[in-house]
C-alpha cells in the first residue's frame, strides 16, 4: 500500500538519494501509521470492554499512543527536511534521530503504564468472556501490525532511517504483544485459568526490551557512532583510486543527520610532486566525494619523502617492531629530525579503543625497542584513536 501510495503522492519516489524524497516517505508512512493505529485502537478498545479484559484494553491504549509517535514520526522528517540556516549551519536532520528517540520514549512509557495495570489485575483478576468477535478483531490487528512493521523494515532500509527502524520494532513488538493477550484469551476459554494479568506484564516486559532497543538505535548516531565499514571502505576506494595520493590516514566522518554528512581525512602525496598540480588533484577528490557519496570532504595534504632512502629503510623497521608487538598496531604521519647527539623519529600510533595494554606501558616498549634498533634513535610518539577502526 505504501508503495502505491507513494507512486502517487511522491515525486521522483525512486530516487532514494534525494533529501526531499526522504521526507516526503517518512511523512506518507506518518499518515499511515496514524490512520491504522487509531483504526487499531477503536476496535482493540470495543474488544477489550466486551470481552472485560485488561489485557486487550491496554493493548489497545498502546495502539493509541503508536498514533501519536506516528504523529512525531511525520513532524520529525518534516522538520529534518528544512534547509540550513544561520543557527544550524549544518542543517536540522539530526531531528530525524530525536523524533526515533520520542518515539522510544514512548514505548518505554506505555510498557511502564502496561505491567503497572496488569500487575493490578494479577492482584484483583476480573472475569473475562470470550467473544469471537473480540478474537477476530485481535487476529485482524496481529496482521495489521506485522504489515505495519514490514513496510517501515524496508523503508527504514532503504533510507538506513533510525527512526523508521524504531517505529518498525514498535510494530512487531505489538504484532508479539498481540499474539499473548490472544493466547491468553483462548487459554481463559479452554481451561479456566484467568491469566490476562501475568499476560499483560509479558506483554508489558516485551514492550520495553523493544523500546531499550529503539532508544539504543537512536541514541547511537546522537552521541556520535563510527561509520559502517561498508561507506569506509568506498571512501578509501574514491580518494585511493588517484595514483598521486598513496595513503590516507585520520579519516574523522561527521554526522549531521540522513544525507548530511562531512568527512575530514589526512591524504599522503610525494613531497617531491608539483604542489599545484597536486592541490588539483586534491580538489577532484573532494568534489568526487560529493557526487558519488553525496558528503562533503575536506583534504588535507601530507607530504612524505618516497625517495628518502633512509627515511624509508628506517620506517620499515619501525612497522616491524609495532607489527611485531601487535599486527592490529599502525602508524602514520613517519618523519625524521637529524641532528648531532640524536634522531628524533616521529608518528603517529593508531590504537583501537579497545585495546587492553595501556598506552604508556605501549609506548615505553616502543620506545625500548628502538633503542635497541640504535641507541640515538629517540621516538616521539602521538597517541591516535581512529574511529574507523
Amino acid at each position: 500500500m505504501v508503495s502505491l501510495l507513494a507512486r502517487f503522492f511522491i515525486k521522483d519516489y525512486k530516487n532514494t538519494n534525494s533529501p526531499n524524497v526522504r521526507e516526503s516517505y517518512g511523512i506518507l508512512c506518518g499518515f499511515v501509521g496514524i490512520a491504522l493505529n487509531v483504526l487499531l485502537f477503536l476496535g482493540k478498545f470495543f474488544a477489550g470492554t466486551l470481552s472485560h479484559s485488561i489485557s486487550i484494553t491496554a493493548d489497545a491504549f498502546n495502539n493509541l499512543s503508536d498514533a501519536g509517535s506516528s504523529t512525531v514520526t511525520l513532524i520529525g522528517f518534516k522538520l529534518a527536511g528544512q534547509k540550513p540556516d544561520t543557527n544550524h549551519p549544518f542543517g536540522h536532520g539530526r531531528l530525524e534521530y530525536i523524533s526515533g528517540l520520542i518515539v522510544s520514549g514512548a514505548i518505554l512509557l506505555m510498557a511502564f503504564e502496561l505491567i503497572r495495570s496488569s500487575v493490578g489485575k494479577v492482584i484483583h483478576p476480573e472475569t473475562i468472556e470470550f467473544s469471537l468477535l473480540a478474537t477476530a478483531i485481535l487476529i485482524i490487528s496481529i496482521c495489521v501490525k506485522l504489515y505495519m512493521a514490514y513496510y517501515n523494515n524496508q523503508i527504514a532500509k532503504r533510507f538506513d532511517s533510525a527512526a523508521m527502524k524504531a517505529t518498525a520494532t514498535d510494530s512487531l513488538s505489538d504484532s508479539i504483544a498481540t499474539c499473548v493477550v490472544l493466547l491468553a484469551s483462548f487459554i481463559n476459554k479452554w481451561t479456566g485459568y484467568n491469566i490476562d494479568g501475568y499476560c499483560g506484564i509479558l506483554v508489558g516486559l516485551f514492550i520495553l526490551y523493544a523500546g531499550i532497543s529503539a532508544a539504543k538505535d537512536t541514541l547511537n548516531p546522537l552521541l556520535g557512532q563510527p561509520p559502517k565499514r561498508e561507506f569506509v571502505d568506498q571512501i578509501y576506494s574514491i580518494v585511493l583510486a588517484h595514483k598521486e595520493i598513496l595513503d590516507i590516514h585520520d579519516l574523522i566522518v561527521h554526522d549531521y543527520g540522513p544525507g548530511r554528512v562531512m568527512i575530514s581525512l589526512h591524504a599522503e602525496v610525494s613531497s617531491d610532486g608539483n604542489i599545484l598540480f597536486l592541490h588539483d588533484i586534491i580538489d577532484n577528490v573532494e568534489k568526487e566525494l560529493k557526487s558519488k557519496l553525496s558528503c562533503d570532504a575536506v583534504i588535507h595534504m601530507d607530504p612524505v619523502a618516497v625517495n628518502d632512502k633512509f627515511a624509508t629503510d628506517l620506517k620499515m623497521q619501525v612497522i616491524s617492531i609495532i607489527k611485531g608487538i601487535d599486527p592490529i598496531l599502525s602508524l602514520h604521519d613517519f618523519r625524521i629530525v637529524t641532528g648531532p647527539t640524536h634522531t628524533n623519529i616521529i608518528f603517529d600510533l593508531v590504537i583501537p579503543f579497545s585495546y587492553s595494554i595501556e598506552d604508556e606501558k605501549l609506548l615505553l616498549q616502543i620506545q625500548q625497542k628502538m633503542k635497541e634498533l640504535n641507541p640515538t634513535y629517540f621516538a616521539i610518539i602521538q597517541i591516535d584513536r581512529s574511529s574507523t577502526l
